[in-house]
């Protein structure tokens, strides 16, 4: 069994949620709830307020601790919604998640102010922003007022751009280069818990990508809890011919070489074979 003192970047993170204290220094599961109709490999199946809170049920019994919540698809081609329509499609489902387990962690996976102070009073404890605070120009500043955890993901700067291909000698320095100067811009607002999120499926080629599991310890630092989401993305299924559910054995050989090499929080749609690679990594 591993000690606190063998994990690597991962040793000593928490982040603060409303308050509790919670600790990173073993690896954390994030359940994806897409409240989409949309999405690329569950689109449809969780719209339904019955069905997504049955769900959730299922995620957290399989070993999730935090729930992360989706009400817009980013994949390619993905049909834009405004805030206001986020929040229609989110409706009472925070609240009902907390109400049913209420020591769940809810993330809230949006790029618009408006949608996280609506998550916030409903009972929210992270917000999961690919944006980077680049979509909506109030978001950094929301984040900061509410106090919760924020995940810092890497990406293009706007919605248009954020599935072009980034040409660059290194992606690794590409990725530092953009976390440290938007690391700078949370601090100097007052934003205190950032998880970092390299972006795994937005702008970067299969070898790029590759490169970033390669080459995770060197990705922030080591001053930062990482959160890694790769599950069902296409750089997995594509090069071996395969569909999104069909990639679930290599996804989780991937999943063991990122928490050897420091990932702290494994965004997943398998709940229950992402839990048997943690157990398996924390047992060698």
């Amino acid at each position: 069994m591993k000690s606190p003192e063998s994990t690597e970047q991962n040793a000593y993170f928490s982040m603060n949620c409303r308050g509790k204290l919670i600790d990173l220094t073993f690896p954390k599961i994030m359940g994806i709830l897409n409240l989409t109709p949309d999405s690329f490999s569950d689109g449809g199946k969780f719209n339904e307020e019955k069905a997504a809170l049955k769900q959730a049920e299922k995620m957290l019994k399989e070993g999730a601790e935090i729930i992360d919540i989706g009400p817009q698809s980013t994949r390619p081609n993905a049909q834009f919604l405004s805030a206001p329509e986020e929040i229609s499609r989110i409706g009472n489902m925070i609240s009902l998640i907390k109400k049913e387990f209420p020591e769940t962690l809810i993330s809230l996976d949006t790029f618009y102010a408006e949608t996280v102070k609506f998550g916030f009073n409903e009972g929210l404890d992270i917000i999961n922003d690919i944006s980077g605070g680049m979509f909506d120009e109030k978001m950094v500043e929301t984040v900061a007022k509410t106090g919760l955890p924020y995940i810092l993901m890497h990406v293009n700067p706007t919605y248009e751009t954020m599935h072009e291909k980034i040409i660059e000698d290194d992606i690794i320095l590409n990725i530092n280069k953009y976390f440290s100067e938007k690391i700078l811009g949370l601090k100097k607002f007052g934003v205190k818990d950032i998880i970092l999120d390299p972006g795994f499926g937005f702008g970067k080629t299969v070898e790029q990508q590759h490169q970033m599991i390669d080459e995770l310890q060197h990705i922030g630092f080591g001053k930062f809890p990482m959160l890694v989401g790769i599950s069902r993305k296409s750089f997995i299924y594509k090069p071996l011919e395969k569909k999104p559910l069909e990639i679930n054995e290599e996804t989780q050989k991937l999943h063991l070489k990122m928490l050897e090499k420091g990932a702290g929080i494994l965004r997943v749609h398998d709940v229950a074979e992402a839990k048997k690679t943690v157990d398996e990594y924390l047992n060698r």
